[in-house]
């Protein structure tokens, strides 16, 4: 079913060009430049950009969509990201640029994973978002708002698993936490694990995670990656319980028993405790990020204890334990989360760092 709906997508993108129309906002670009040399993540492109400037939009295709990235012709720079809308992102980005500049004439150069710039307008390799594989209670989506690749071509799958938000409310089609771009900006195609809040229970996902893992290295991912935050983290984790089934996993604040006050949290380090003991993944590379103040955290040092243990259960352990500065349940959204952490997780999950300053 999984490789149906993939050829589906190629289908659909190709019908585009084809017919010659413009792609909708939610839909690929051309699929003949892959998406890993896209011109969007091209520094070196950017006309009169000093050495500061091509540092600083290194930053921005770190960041969430809508974003925008201005530039004037006298090396004056702006950019806004995780804006309300495009229109919005892209007035803050030129106002930020025109602060700097002598001409005052500063145009947007990206907005989202496009070149616009006059003379040098390129879209990137995108994809229509649409379910990949699923069954009752949850969808695999190819997420627009990331440059596509293909099994064929992609350097892995990237598979995001959105947290479960007290009160019942969905977090279905919520955008990935940036650092997941590292990995999306390097060849991954990043893939979205959603679950109906009425019968996304913890262990009906967790099964549910491993099937659709399955379906993905059935499809010709090579490799598999799978993230989450809270409670999509905890089934991350319980995805080490399969031998092989995935290559890595990128659990941030890790958490399936409710705020502080549950009466769940009595039996919290317990299953933590199943969780990590229960992991047989001896090739797989773990990365495991906790944060101060975290309300779900019902015992910050006892967990850190089980989260370091886990390394002898998996190939290879990084344990971001409450970095300074960077709190909370949600720190994991953080920019600063991303700008220090993100190449380092990307570098570790691939073999070529053991850990992260």
């Amino acid at each position: 079913m999984l490789k149906a709906w993939l050829c589906r997508i190629l289908v659909l993108l190709a019908s585009a060009q084809v017919a010659g129309a413009s792609p909708p906002q939610h839909a690929a670009g051309a699929q003949s430049t892959s998406a890993a040399t896209a011109p969007i993540l091209d520094v070196a492109r950017l006309p009169r950009l000093p050495t500061a400037g091509q540092t600083d939009y290194a930053r921005f295709l770190l960041q969430a969509t809508p974003r925008a990235f201005a530039l004037s012709t006298d090396g004056s720079w702006g950019w806004a990201a995780a804006q309300e809308s495009l229109d919005v992102a892209e007035r803050k980005a030129v106002a930020i640029c025109n602060r700097g500049s002598s001409t005052n004439g500063c145009k947007i150069y990206a907005r989202d994973l496009d070149l616009v710039w006059p003379g040098r307008e390129s879209p990137s390799p995108r994809v229509l978002e649409v379910a990949v594989a699923g069954g009752q209670g949850w969808t695999l989506f190819s997420d627009w708002r990331f440059l596509w690749h293909g099994p064929a071509r992609a350097r892995g799958a990237y598979v995001w698993a959105h947290g479960r938000a007290a009160g019942g409310q969905d977090s279905r089609w919520t955008q990935p936490q940036p650092h997941v771009r590292a990995f999306n900006n390097t060849g991954y195609d990043i893939i979205r694990f959603d679950r109906a809040p009425a019968t996304d229970e913890t262990d009906a996902a967790a099964d549910w995670l491993r099937q659709a893992i399955r379906d993905l290295r059935a499809s010709g991912y090579a490799r598999i990656v799978v993230g989450g935050q809270s409670r999509g983290a905890w089934n991350a984790l319980q995805a080490l319980a399969e031998p092989d089934l995935v290559d890595a996993v990128v659990a941030i604040a890790p958490a399936a028993h409710g705020a502080r006050g549950s009466p769940a949290w009595a039996w919290a380090l317990d299953d933590l405790r199943s969780v990590v003991q229960g992991a047989n993944s001896p090739a797989a590379r773990v990365v495991v990020a906790s944060f101060a103040e975290d309300e779900f955290d019902p015992d910050p040092d006892g967990r850190g204890a089980m989260f370091r243990s886990l390394g002898g259960q998996v190939g290879a352990m990084l344990f971001i334990d409450r970095p300074p500065e960077i709190v909370g349940h949600a720190a994991g959204a953080d920019s600063r989360f991303t700008l220090r952490y993100a190449p380092c997780i990307l570098e570790f999950v691939e073999g070529r760092r053991l850990d992260c300053p």
